[in-house]
């Protein structure tokens, strides 16, 4: 399944925030792809996901983060359109090569 994963995490207690933070961003990376700062997009089974749900679960706080996650079909993979700096990530090409 294709998937892109957003999230914002409240670091207004620095601390505690940013741990948060760094542990979800973490987590995401573990699985796919960074596009931009708090935006992932991955190539997962049904078995990576329901790993890195559950991870990207145990990390946030529900009262004071937000985490989006959205299920694109495959076709949706092909029709990305993407302008600015950096080349957008092939996720089966350049997941493979790491």
């Amino acid at each position: 399944m294709f998937l892109v994963v957003t999230y914002d995490v409240r670091t207004v207690e620095e601390r505690v925030g940013a741990r948060r933070l760094r542990r979800v961003a973490k987590a995401c990376s573990s699985y796919g792809i960074r596009v931009q700062k708090s935006v992932f997009e991955m190539q997962l089974g049904q078995k990576e996901w329901v790993e890195l749900r559950a991870r990207l679960l145990k990390e946030i706080n529900p009262d004071e983060d937000s985490l989006r996650i959205y299920f694109l079909d495959q076709t949706c993979q092909n029709r990305v359109e993407h302008h600015g700096v950096s080349r957008p990530p092939n996720l089966v090409e350049d997941t493979l090569a790491i």
